[in-house]
C-alpha cells in the first residue's frame, strides 16, 4: 500500500487530489497538509470533499509523517519549503507545481540527489501523448512551417503562458534542434517585420472556469495542422500524478518525469 501525503490540501488541485487518492485501491491518505494558521486544522478532510478518506484530518504542514510519497501542486514559495521537509525527512515527491524560476529548478535537481522526485507541468495522459505527437510534426512538417502555441485557463491561475503550453513549445524546439528561450515569442507589441519561420510565438487567455485548453499549430501554405487537448476536469491531473506516485515509490534517487512513469521515452 503506497502511503501518500498532499500539500495544500484544502486548494482546488489538493481537493482533487484527496479524492483521487481514495479512489485508489493500492494507495491510502496518510496526511492532508495545510499552513499552519489554517483554520482548517483538524478538521476531517470529507468535510470539504465527501469522496475524501473520512480517516484523515486537515494538519500542519510542518507535522509530516508516515508518507511514502508527498504530492505538491502549491505555489512556488511553498514547493521550496515542502522541498527541504522531503529532503529532511528522506521522502519521494511528486511536484506539479508551475511558475517555477531557474533557482526552483536547481533547487529540484539537488534536491534528486537525495530522494526521488517527479516534476511534470502537467500530469494528464494525453498532455503527455501530446508532448510527443508534436516532435513527431515538427520533424516531419520541415522547416516551411510557422508554429504558434495557444492556452487557455480559468481566470485564477497566475502563470502565463501555463507550465504545459512552455513544455509544448519546449518539446518542439528540441525535435527542431533550437535553444527554446532564442525562439520562444511571448509579445510581438513592438515588432516590425513579418514572423520568421524560426520562432514560436506564444498566445493566452484567462477565463471563467476553464480547467485547461492547449493547441500547438503547424500552419504551412495551403493547410494547417492543430494538434489539442482539452481538460474538463482537474481529475484527470490528479489521478495522474497519484499514478506517478506509486510508479515512484521504492525508486532510486533521482528527477523523473510523467514521461518517465508512462513509458513514452
Amino acid at each position: 500500500m503506497n502511503r501518500i501525503g498532499v500539500f495544500g490540501a484544502n486548494g482546488r488541485m489538493g481537493l482533487a487530489l484527496l479524492e483521487a487518492v481514495s479512489k485508489k485501491d493500492d494507495a491510502t491518505l496518510t496526511g492532508a497538509y495545510v499552513r499552519d494558521n489554517s483554520p482548517l486544522l483538524d478538521i476531517a478532510v470529507n468535510q470539504l470533499n465527501s469522496a475524501a478518506s473520512a480517516d484523515v484530518s486537515f494538519s500542519k504542514e510542518t507535522d509530516v509523517k508516515d508518507a511514502d510519497v508527498l504530492i505538491d501542486f502549491t505555489l512556488p514559495a511553498g514547493m521550496r519549503n515542502h522541498l527541504k521537509t522531503a529532503v529532511e525527512k528522506n521522502i519521494a515527491m511528486v511536484i506539479g507545481t508551475t511558475g517555477l524560476n531557474q533557482d526552483d529548478l536547481d533547487a529540484l535537481h539537488e534536491a534528486a540527489k537525495h530522494i526521488p522526485i517527479v516534476f511534470a507541468r502537467n500530469y494528464s495522459v494525453g498532455v503527455n501523448l501530446l508532448l510527443n505527437l508534436v516532435q513527431t510534426a515538427a520533424v516531419k512538417f520541415g522547416d516551411d512551417m510557422d508554429i504558434e502555441i495557444f492556452e487557455a485557463h480559468h481566470r485564477h491561475k497566475i502563470d502565463a503562458p501555463s507550465g504545459t503550453a512552455l513544455a509544448i513549445g519546449e518539446a518542439i524546439a528540441e525535435a527542431k534542434g533550437w535553444q527554446h528561450d532564442e525562439v520562444a515569442r511571448f509579445d510581438r507589441s513592438n515588432d516590425e517585420h513579418a514572423k520568421s519561420q524560426n520562432e514560436i510565438g506564444y498566445s493566452v487567455m484567462r477565463g471563467g472556469d476553464i480547467v485547461g485548453e492547449h493547441t500547438a499549430y503547424f500552419a504551412t501554405s495551403g493547410e494547417r495542422l492543430e494538434l489539442t487537448h482539452k481538460a474538463s476536469s482537474r481529475m484527470t491531473f490528479a489521478l495522474g500524478a497519484v499514478r506517478a506516485a506509486g510508479w515512484l515509490k521504492n525508486k532510486p534517487a533521482g528527477l523523473y518525469d510523467m514521461q518517465d512513469v508512462l513509458d513514452l521515452k
